[in-house]
């Protein structure tokens, strides 16, 4: 049975361990300073252009503490990021790094209102042979892939609300899932919004990871 190790660092901003490859995913203005300190990365991953999901003032430091590191994004973030060499990511696009696979999924980002054009948002799985698979959506809760072991659920966003975020769980049926994107919320409701998911959405491993908190999930994926 593998072992992955997730460590949050701050918003959408995701450290996976796993397989032995280090991948971080969305590392956003609203990230920790650790996180662009972060060293031996073999990929980072981001799932849209937004400030959120991508510090482009921080960012190139950490790029340059990771020259050998796989740079993955959505089209239109590759078409404006005018550091690093990335690599477009897309919906069912797998790219294998080490012994991972990564995998593309979705293509929009949600609705946030009907007069804000939607830009591009590929959210990704990470599976490896007999290692539990992570999904982190990045801003959408329209696509749910199946096989997915543990679920980095978006907490709280301009374009969700409860009862939508309740479902998406529900649809991905995750055996463990952790909270993101959650600095939209203030500290005195927390509770609120994670209680709703945690009590709601069925998944009885549902962990209140805090900021640079660490996890192991033991886990195997079928």
């Amino acid at each position: 049975m593998g072992v992955m190790n997730i460590t949050r660092f701050g918003h959408a901003a995701v450290l996976v361990d796993v397989a032995g490859t280090r991948i971080l995913i969305d590392p956003g203005v609203f990230s920790v300073d650790e996180t662009f300190d972060l060293t031996d990365l073999d990929a980072i991953v981001v799932t849209h252009q937004h400030p959120d999901h991508l510090d482009q003032d921080r960012a190139p430091a950490l790029l340059e503490r990771n020259p050998d590191a796989v740079l993955l994004c959505d089209p239109e973030t590759a078409a404006v990021v005018s550091f690093g060499t990335w690599t477009e990511n897309a919906d069912g696009l797998e790219t294998t790094v080490g012994a991972v696979t990564l995998r593309g999924v979705g293509a929009r980002h949600a609705v946030i209102l009907p007069s804000i054009p939607r830009i591009a948002n590929v959210g990704v799985v990470l599976s490896a042979p007999g290692e539990p698979a992570l999904f982190h959506p990045g801003d959408t809760y329209e696509y749910a892939p199946d096989g997915v072991d543990v679920l980095a659920l978006p907490l709280s966003a301009p374009w969700a609300k409860s009862s939508e975020t309740v479902d998406f769980v529900q649809r991905v049926s995750p055996a463990a899932m952790f909270p993101i994107h959650d600095c939209t919320i203030a500290e005195i409701a927390y509770g609120t919004y994670w209680g709703q998911v945690s009590g709601h959405g069925g998944v009885d491993d549902s962990r209140l990871l805090g900021q640079t908190e660490q996890a192991s999930f033991e886990l195997s994926h079928n």
